[in-house]
């Protein structure tokens, strides 16, 4: 005998003598709640303060211009961009296909190549994307996103390769050498036979390639400092949606090698086994920088886009939290039930400031904040929160 459905609908029955929405019971039995949604992205702050920052060796928001790259393939999409304007590059699957698109860039003491800040030599660099997955994203990661690296001939030949590369749904870094002693030993690009791999663990918690995850923006960056010539002191991060997630010590990028140092940035595509069914990729806002470059930089009073709806009927109301850390555990602004469209500018029209900003009418500067969300149904049905994710940082006081 099946008695969930009967259960079920006590339970509605007891809700509603108290006043509180009746659950949505599906076939079954089973309440139908709406998934819980998430920040797709938030409106940058224009002028970017990173696309005339000194530190910056490249910046590409794929919303003006065509930049000159080494090598670009695959179109810009207009119809998809962080924050809902511009553009973004487009890695393009057909089912079965490797996949289509890719940038790269080369910088500094390079050999080869279009080369920007030529002269210049970079043992430690930062790259920062941001990538979205279509929603419904399927099949795990495409086995290559991002990778730096050392190029010392005129044919690619490599002294080290910081790779940022799929692990299953995950990301993981995927350190290599093509160096012995002091001397070069690779040939050619992609040289494996000659290249000697540092390990690829840990991977990141985060699923980056999840169908949970996927529909909206999360920034990606990572991290390469080759060794001093002669020690085991290399260093490679990497860090999502503003937190830590793998990171590896005592690398022996270059052994005592010091003709080159980082002076290539790869964005990719490439699937190794094929994509199981046509699907996009994008990425956005790709920097490269000397020092640590983080999330977006957002208006104090920023504006927030929420990804679309999910679940039972159609959407009745929404809501919006932003934390000073990114475990939720400093509130600083709480939103109304909103019922518009999904986006809205953070301000005392549309909620509160809270605990340390009660009163304030604005975020504080120079501070990163996380956001959560949760919605609900016409039915009456609210969503679980989303995790703290969505980070982005308020400018300093001028």
């Amino acid at each position: 005998m099946n008695l969930s459905k009967p259960i079920i609908v006590l339970i509605a029955a007891r809700v509603s003598a108290l006043g509180l929405p009746v659950p949505a019971v599906g076939s079954g039995g089973v309440v139908e709640t709406p998934c819980a949604p998430r920040i797709d992205s938030v409106l940058m702050l224009r002028p970017d303060p990173l696309a005339d920052d000194p530190a910056v060796i490249w910046y590409d928001d794929f919303d003006g211009p065509v930049k000159a790259y080494t090598e670009s393939q695959g179109p810009v999409d207009s119809n998809e961009s962080f924050g809902s304007a511009g553009g973004a590059m487009l890695s393009l699957y057909e089912k079965g296909s490797l996949g289509t698109g890719n940038r790269k860039v080369f910088f500094g003491d390079s050999p080869t190549g279009r080369v920007v800040h030529k002269g210049g030599t970079y043992d430690e660099i930062y790259w920062r994307i941001y990538v979205k997955h279509q929603r419904g994203w399927t099949g795990g990661g495409p086995a290559k996103l991002s990778r730096a690296t050392s190029i010392v001939s005129p044919n690619w030949a490599q002294a080290m390769i910081a790779h940022v590369w799929s692990s299953g749904e995950a990301l993981t870094l995927d350190p290599a050498t093509g160096v012995r002693g002091d001397q070069v030993v690779t040939r050619r690009y992609n040289d494996f036979e000659m290249l000697r791999w540092l390990g690829n663990r840990p991977t990141s918690r985060f699923l980056l390639s999840s169908t949970d995850e996927a529909g909206r923006w999360v920034c990606v960056e990572a991290y390469a400092k080759l060794n001093t010539p002669g020690r085991k002191d290399g260093l490679n991060r990497l860090w999502i949606d503003g937190r830590l997630e793998a990171e590896r010590t005592g690398l022996d990028w270059r052994g005592s090698y010091t003709g080159h140092g980082i002076n290539a940035v790869f964005l990719e595509t490439y699937w190794n086994s094929g994509s199981p069914v046509p699907q996009k990729r994008w990425i956005d806002n790709f920097v490269i920088s000397t020092q640590f470059i983080g999330p977006v930089t957002c208006s104090t009073n920023p504006t927030v886009v929420k990804t679309p709806y999910e679940g039972p009927a159609s959407q009745q109301s929404w809501q919006l939290e932003i934390a000073a850390d990114p475990d939720g555990k400093t509130v600083v602004w709480q939103s109304s039930l909103i019922t518009a469209a999904d986006r809205l500018t953070v301000n005392t029209q549309t909620g509160r400031f809270t605990g340390p900003l009660e009163g304030k009418t604005e975020l504080a500067p120079a501070q990163t904040w996380f956001l959560r969300v949760r919605q609900q149904s016409t039915t009456g049905q609210a969503s679980l929160w989303s995790p703290w994710h969505q980070p982005f940082k308020t400018p300093a006081r001028q």
